[in-house]
C-alpha cells in the first residue's frame, strides 16, 4: 500500500520534470537564460528522484 503511493510522487515529480525540460527546450532559441533556469529546476528534481530510497 505505501509503493502505491511512493509511485504517484515519483510519477507526478517526473511529469513535473518533463514539463520543465519541455519549456527549457522550447526557450532555449528565444531565451536561454531563462531556459538554463528550467533545467537547473528539471534537474534538481531529478535529483530528488533519484535520491528516493526504494
Amino acid at each position: 500500500m505505501l509503493n502505491l503511493f511512493k509511485s504517484s510522487k515519483v510519477s507526478s515529480m517526473q511529469k513535473k520534470y518533463d514539463r520543465l525540460m519541455k519549456e527549457a527546450y522550447d526557450l532555449s532559441k528565444s531565451n536561454p537564460e531563462e531556459s538554463l533556469k528550467k533545467q537547473k529546476e528539471a534537474q534538481e528534481i531529478q535529483r530528488q528522484i533519484i535520491a528516493m530510497p526504494l
